[in-house]
């Protein structure tokens, strides 16, 4: 028996080298983790995050231009309806009058505080030719222009800002047809978002 009990601690004093070299491997993992995502794939996803920003579900608010766009062709608003000072409209038009709180049976789009997004984030030229990446990038890390939103401040913003959301709750056209949704799911677009904040909200060069 005491031979037993022997060889028994024997093993169990040996067991701690053997182990070792898993948990050491488990600590670096986890320190992995914590460091973020590497540049290379926090830029590619930053990709996949423009291909939504540059929709017409996102960029038809997000315009150069004095009026708001619609449809995925991205024309004009009807109504000859315009930005006005705050980006609600003007008086007796503002987007208000039209857009509630939720879509519309009759096919008008709704939304909570329905508005173009400010001319600081415009993702569009005067042309109406979509920015290129590093542009777009640019100015969503951009704090001044931006509302001071860091990068888990925009991880935020993609997750729950009441617009964001409806670009995949768009509702039917006038016609009954229904809106064309972003290239990605509301959750790829998070996941993708966050990949990018993890590394640093890292821009394209050009």
């Amino acid at each position: 028996m005491r031979s037993l009990a022997a060889g028994a601690l024997l093993i169990l004093a040996a067991l701690p080298a053997w182990v070792l070299p898993s948990e050491a491997q488990g600590q670096s993992s986890v320190r992995k983790a914590v460091t973020g995502t590497s540049q290379p794939d926090g830029l590619a996803a930053w990709q996949q995050v423009y291909s939504v920003l540059t929709h017409p579900r996102c960029i038809n608010c997000h315009t150069a231009t004095n009026y708001p766009q619609q449809g995925d062709d991205r024309h004009r608003h009807f109504a000859n309806v315009v930005r006005g000072p705050e980006g609600t409209g003007v008086p007796a038009l503002s987007c208000a009058t039209c857009h509630q709180e939720s879509n519309a049976g009759t096919g008008v789009p709704g939304g909570h505080n329905w508005h173009l997004a400010p001319l600081s984030m415009a993702w569009q030229d005067r042309n109406d030719k979509a920015l290129s990446s590093a542009a777009i990038c640019a100015a969503i890390t951009d704090r001044s222009r931006n509302h001071n939103l860091d990068g888990p401040g925009l991880l935020k913003h993609h997750e729950g800002e009441p617009l964001v959301l409806w670009a995949w709750q768009p509702g039917n056209r006038l016609d009954g047809s229904a809106r064309a949704l972003p290239p990605l799911s509301h959750a790829e677009f998070v996941a993708a978002t966050r990949r990018w904040v993890e590394a640093g909200t890292p821009c394209p060069q050009k």
